[in-house]
């Protein structure tokens, strides 16, 4: 078996953390990772945004990553690329041609590259499998309070991939009840399939060594309980709230408390090229300064993910405060390494985050409440201890090698061998 897939606006191997670079990256990366291992052979397609990268990258046994010059070889937004699809369609299908490659199914993510499967089946005749991640639908919607809105191209694209893919995978029951309420999606055509998580790279690691590997971020000496923040710096990624909740920390822990608290934040680049990124990094700095707590709150940038292992188990708690997740990629490896999240109570999360077994769920837009479970666990070493236990246990039935089963059963129940 051979999959194509296509992930044209993002690459698999990319560092954490940017504007376009999160969840989505590390499943394509792991599952054909995984697949690559069982024997299935992925090529995994994205445009090149660097001449200085070489064309072709392997990713592990069976798989590897192809990088398709369509339009500049630069950083691009990516709500201008459906410009150069068909570009991009020419030169895959070039690639293939050349090297005398055919394949069994294509493997699609995020709507961009849905729109670009749609004419290499045409030339291929294989089966569309698609992966939206996210869905402009349900940001559009949430988003309003934040004065955020989707783009209305993706918008509308969205609505035709419903229909004309061939099968969709759906993180969790509720991304699978959204595509038919906001899209009218074929709901036969939807497969519940939640992305997995890497247990050879995310599992426990001694916390004083994980700390002296990634420091404590406002006390070098490490004696401060570690706060985790880890995501894009994006206005639906909720950091806002998590920065409001602050100032009230420090007030709920005793007078005689004798380890500060401080929070880091992974993710997001001060000096990154990208416009908007660079003005949402200014914004947030600068509401830690109007917070007074510019000492509390640390921003570190991206980081690789096999960095990653080392902060979660070196936090105490894990904090994903997001207005909207399709699934919650972060709070999954969290858990995996033993350290209880308090996440907002929507999307995905819901179905990670088992509200008071393996951490808390709280209502977005409510910094108090926040802040009130964070002091509670803070105070609480039992139920921390004991939460990070739930966690790792429950991680246990999303490892990547489960998934791939399920993935590669929906593979073959579209004819693919």
């Amino acid at each position: 078996m051979r999959i194509a897939m296509l992930s044209v606006h993002t690459c698999p191997l990319a560092t954490l953390g940017g504007k376009d670079t999160g969840g989505m990256n590390v499943y394509v990366r792991e599952l054909a990772r995984e697949l690559g291992r069982r024997g299935v052979a992925v090529d995994v397609y994205t445009r090149a945004q660097d001449p200085q990268i070489p064309p072709v990258r392997w990713l592990g046994e069976n798989a590897r990553v192809i990088h398709i010059a369509a339009g500049p070889q630069e950083p691009r937004d990516k709500n201008s690329l459906w410009q150069y699809l068909p570009e991009f369609a020419t030169q895959v299908r070039a690639f293939a041609a050349a090297e005398g490659l055919t394949y069994d199914v294509l493997h699609s993510h995020y709507w961009l590259s849905a729109l670009a499967a749609r004419e290499l089946r045409a030339a291929w005749s294989v089966p569309i499998v698609h992966m939206f991640h996210t869905l402009a639908a349900v940001k559009d919607i949430v988003g309003q309070d934040q004065g955020y809105r989707e783009d209305r191209r993706r918008l509308a694209a969205e609505g035709e991939i419903v229909r004309f893919v061939d099968a969709i995978v759906a993180a969790t029951p509720l991304d699978k009840e959204q595509m038919v309420t906001h899209y009218q999606s074929p709901a036969e055509h939807i497969h519940v399939i939640p992305p997995g998580v890497n247990l050879d790279i995310f599992h426990p690691i001694d916390r004083q060594g994980s700390r002296g590997r990634v420091g404590t971020p406002c006390n070098p000496c490490g004696e401060a309980h570690m706060l985790l923040y880890v995501g894009r710096m994006d206005p639906l990624k909720g950091v806002d709230d998590l920065l409001r909740a602050l100032p009230y920390v420090a007030q709920d822990l005793p007078a005689d408390w004798p380890c500060q608290a401080c929070l880091a934040l992974v993710g997001g680049d001060a000096e990154s090229t990208d416009e908007a990124l660079r003005r949402e990094m200014a914004r947030l700095e600068q509401l830690k300064q109007e917070l007074g707590i510019g000492e509390l709150a640390t921003f570190l940038g991206r980081r690789d993910q096999d960095e990653l292992p080392y902060y979660y188990s070196a936090a105490d708690i894990c904090i994903v405060p997001s207005h909207y997740e399709s699934f919650g990629m972060v709070a999954l490896e969290a858990l995996a390494c033993g350290t209880p999240v308090i996440a907002s109570r929507v999307g995905g999360l819901t179905y990670i985050v088992e509200d008071g077994v393996n951490g808390f769920l709280v209502p977005t837009g409510e910094p108090q409440s926040l802040a009130h479970r964070i002091s509670q666990l803070l105070e609480d070493c039992q139920l921390r201890r004991q939460m990070g236990l739930y966690g790792v246990e429950m991680a246990r039935e999303y490892a990547w090698p489960q998934i791939a089963d399920r993935v590669v059963e929906l593979y073959a129940g579209l004819g693919a061998v």
